[in-house]
């Protein structure tokens, strides 16, 4: 599965917000600098990310972008689907009858993908904004690599 610049820069855009964002609002021209993002991309993202709560706007000199809500209540699936970012591994729509084949019937490993959908969903919605700016992110891919590796010279007997 990939995930489409569309969904990551939304989620890098508002862990800028919720890291500088507390004190005032922010201008998407300050994120658009500090994320080496394009200025005219963040504001089609942050007109959908307005429509549905995440932020509001603050008219005016000063102004600029406010979370819509606490950082701790914000979940990064929230930022990916209210940019209309669908969270799913398989070619099927979610919920269709029929599966993405010539012959409208599903692949063999359909299920398989579709799990791997539902749980990259459930962990995208298991992690806030303020656990991204505070580093809480488990980040144990690259410990469990260094693990496997220290088991496998232990057995082999390469330590």
């Amino acid at each position: 599965m990939r995930l489409s610049t569309k969904g990551r820069y939304a989620v890098m855009a508002m862990v800028d917000l919720a890291q500088h964002g507390a004190e005032r609002p922010v201008t998407l021209a300050e994120i658009a600098e500090r994320q080496e993002l394009s200025l005219s991309y963040l504001e089609q993202l942050f007109a959908l990310l307005r429509k549905s709560g995440l932020v509001k706007s603050v008219r005016g000199p000063g102004g600029g972008y406010l979370l819509g809500c606490d950082r701790r209540d914000i979940r990064i699936a929230d930022v990916i689907l209210a940019v209309d970012e669908p969270i799913r591994a398989t070619r099927c729509a979610p919920g269709a009858p029929v599966g993405c084949r010539g012959n409208k019937t599903r692949c063999m490993t359909h299920d398989l993908w579709e799990e791997l959908g539902n749980q990259i969903h459930l962990y995208l919605s298991s992690v806030s904004l303020a656990d991204v700016c505070e580093r809480r992110i488990l980040g144990t891919s690259g410990r469990l690599h260094c693990v496997s590796r220290d088991l496998a010279d232990a057995v082999s007997g390469d330590r």
